[in-house]
């Protein structure tokens, strides 16, 4: 079995986020950036199936020569090998249609991704992706199990869950707790600086998505300490302040 994991390359969650050229560009400086967290499960998954059935395993990624860092973090935790389409991710739809071009000509039986990134979170990819390869597509997968040609799943829905079972190939999306993170050990990390990564130029596409503007949420007010005993007050401003009464 041949294993597709797509990798975005994202800031921390706890990085500040700024922009600049009047709001139209993310300003990456002095950001620490890392795997999506969501992918990170769908690595973890994938390691763990690779290790269990004798899989291969590729990690791509959709970015400039700065995200190899990151894919090379992907490479210590347990990938063969892994292909960077050198051109900037500016939406969904050129995403998916990089990752399907790849996808087919590898011809990989089992392609996961997380269930969405976290810079633009839009949770459409997978979705597109299986709509261009002509294969299922199914999010967001909280447990994977192969079994031959068939695949075991479970997906979380509104109020409970809903267990499928899909003919690979197929797309995933991914999320907790399908499997846990796994971080890199120092064999690991020496490995990944060996391990083929090939750089390939990006599929021509118009883009339907045009940027204007980045904006950030307005800033939090200030706390207003009501004291314990003044029950009359808080409820006077629950209702003319913060409108919620």
């Amino acid at each position: 079995m041949k294993i597709l994991v797509c990798i975005t390359h994202v800031p921390d969650t706890t990085s500040k986020i700024n922009f600049k050229d009047n709001n139209t560009k993310f300003d990456s400086t002095g950001v620490q950036f890392i795997i999506g967290p969501y992918d990170d499960y769908a690595l973890a998954r994938a390691v763990e199936l690779k290790d269990a059935t004798g899989s291969s395993l590729t990690v791509l990624n959709v970015g400039l020569a700065e995200t190899e860092p990151t894919i090379r973090k992907a490479l210590a935790i347990g990938a063969d090998d892994a292909i960077r389409v050198n051109a900037e991710p500016v939406d969904s739809f050129f995403v998916a249609a990089q990752i399907a071009e790849q996808a087919k000509a590898g011809a990989f039986d089992l392609i996961l991704m997380g269930r969405e990134s976290i810079d633009y979170n839009s949770g459409v990819v997978h979705g597109i992706v299986g709509e261009m390869l002509g294969i299922p597509s199914v999010s967001p997968v909280m447990k994977l199990d192969i079994e031959g040609t068939k695949a075991k799943v479970t997906c979380e829905i509104e109020g409970g869950k809903e267990y499928l079972e899909v003919n690979l190939p197929f797309v995933a999306g991914c999320q907790e707790p399908i499997a846990e993170w796994k971080i890199p050990n120092m064999r690991g990390i020496m490995s990944a600086r060996t391990k083929p990564l090939k750089v390939v130029e990006a599929t021509s596409i118009e883009s339907g998505v045009k940027l204007e503007k980045f904006e950030l949420p307005p800033p939090k007010g200030a706390v207003k300490m009501i004291p314990a005993d003044n029950v009359g007050e808080l409820v006077s401003l629950l209702k003319t302040e913060a409108k919620v009464l």
